[in-house]
């Protein structure tokens, strides 16, 4: 199976509008971050998780030609604004987007895309078949199952995910005990570190090693990083943690 970071920025990516430090100047392709996101693939099903501002610029960039469904993790604007455009994916495979998500997530989607969802539609718009999930949820998509693990984004609950041995967390800063049985024995851990300062709601740099020491898995990486975090290559990690960046790929 195969993993695509898609993005691997914070809400206002890298570099940030009118911002002149040395990370959003930086020439390194890997200093450019879209929003977060990433997609999965085995051999006959591509998902994506979340789709937020940047989702169109992402399936061009790895030229996707399919996608099934959309899992999304939480409401937020930098994870969900971009499911318009699935608009194109409706029209090449002549049949509705499967949807995941929580309830708090399908009534945002419900506000914030009105006309997706009215009882009279204007021609070409997007079409979607909403499936409603829960912190317990185990679903299947295609021929990849999806355990779904709650956590919390300062005191929003998100969805993270595990698939198969990879778990992917991403806007969390707490997780409950309960929840952290779901990911122990995983073997590859994507996790959201947002900058080395201490933050509300996002694990910082200190906070994402010391959580990826206690579950022990073999490969890490780091994502939803902002340009407080610093320049890719100059950040010092563990042999076998590395910041992810837009555009890497993995097997799991």
């Amino acid at each position: 199976m195969k993993l695509t970071f898609l993005g691997t920025g914070t809400s206002q990516g890298i570099p940030v509008i009118a911002c002149d430090c040395n990370v959003c100047n930086s020439t390194d392709f890997k200093d450019k971050r879209l929003r977060t996101s990433v997609l999965i693939e085995s051999e006959n099903t591509s998902v994506a998780i979340d789709s937020g501002p940047d989702f169109r610029q992402q399936m061009l960039n790895c030229n996707q030609k399919k996608l099934d469904a959309i899992v999304y993790t939480h409401e937020h604007k930098d994870h969900v604004a971009g499911l318009d455009d699935v608009r194109a994916f409706n029209f090449k495979s002549k049949k509705d987007m499967e949807v995941y998500a929580s309830q708090n997530v399908v009534d945002a989607l419900k506000r914030e895309f009105h006309y997706v969802f009215g009882e009279f539609k204007y021609p070409g718009v997007p079409s979607v078949n909403l499936n409603l999930i829960n912190k317990d949820s185990i679903f299947t998509v295609g021929d990849i199952q999806f355990n779904t693990i709650e956590v919390y984004h300062y005191k929003l609950p998100v969805f993270s995910y595990r698939i198969k041995d990879l778990v992917y967390i991403t806007d969390a800063n707490k997780i409950e005990d309960e929840e952290i049985e779901k990911i122990k024995g995983c073997k590859v851990l994507i996790i959201n570190a947002l900058r080395k300062e201490k933050h509300l709601s996002h694990f910082n740099l200190e906070e994402a090693l010391a959580f990826s020491e206690k579950i022990g898995a073999t490969r890490v990486y780091l994502i939803h990083l902002s340009h407080l975090m610093g320049k890719h290559e100059e950040i010092e990690l563990p042999p076998n943690i590395q910041i992810a960046y837009d555009g890497l790929q993995i097997t799991f």
